[in-house]
């Protein structure tokens, strides 16, 4: 083989897309996300312990990858360590839950204005079709599937919008706030009607910003009463 034929054949592995170097972090990448998936959909609760070892084994790696995880999760304020250095899943205060449910307010109210402006008929479609799958929930009283069917609603709802660094931020909001998200139906289902998620996706067929904001706002603080009426009770210790 001539040398300049080597030197192609090697610049072609080099530039190979298919080629992608095998690191402990992308390890403690997966881990992460899973984590972050499981805190968001409400699988993991307030208070549980996430020992290393036992967690290690559960995600089949070493515990340098799932310390790595753990940390970044810990530094971020969706996990904590207690008096012992155990990373546990913290418990939201009232001060705490009446903060993130301003900010989810102010921000998925942008995003859903935004939405009106942008969302194709598909999207629509999309958000009408999960909105469906929490109303038989509702009726079967599958209320821990429309706990994630109503998290991938609003986050469905922020994507449309096309504004990503408002998503980011929005999305960190449902993994601090998720682990309580099983109390979301806590105070019964609200009466009402239209249902705001109904007026939310009228809205964006109708390219009314402010109708979508108002109905999103609408539904984050009508529709969180639960998780109000929980949290009051653990501060109260009751």
């Amino acid at each position: 083989m001539s040398r300049s034929l080597q030197e192609n054949s090697a610049k072609t592995l080099e530039e190979a897309d298919w080629v992608q170097p095998i690191v402990k972090e992308n390890l403690s990448d997966r881990a992460y996300s899973d984590l972050r998936q499981a805190l968001m959909r409400g699988q993991l609760r307030p208070g549980a312990l996430l020992r290393l070892r036992p967690m290690s084994a559960r995600f089949g790696i070493s515990a340098t990858p799932m310390r790595e995880a753990l940390l970044r999760l810990v530094s971020e304020k969706a996990l904590a360590l207690d008096a012992r250095g155990t990373v546990v899943v913290p418990t939201l205060t009232l001060d705490q839950l009446l903060e993130i449910r301003a900010v989810r307010t102010d921000l998925e109210g942008r995003a859903a204005a935004a939405a009106a402006r942008c969302a194709s008929k598909q999207e629509i479609d999309g958000l009408e079709a999960i909105h469906r799958q929490i109303s038989q929930c509702h009726l079967s009283q599958q209320f821990e599937k429309a706990v994630d069917l109503n998290t991938e609603f609003h986050l469905s709802l922020c994507r449309i919008g096309r504004m990503p660094i408002v998503y980011d931020i929005v999305e960190s909001l449902w993994v601090r706030c998720g682990p309580i998200l099983s109390h979301l139906y806590d105070a019964g289902l609200p009466d009402w009607e239209p249902h705001p998620h109904l007026r939310v996706i009228a809205a964006l067929r109708a390219g009314d910003g402010e109708g979508a904001r108002d109905a999103i706002r609408e539904d984050i603080e009508r529709g969180g009463q639960g998780l109000l009426t929980h949290v009051k009770d653990v501060d109260a210790g009751t």
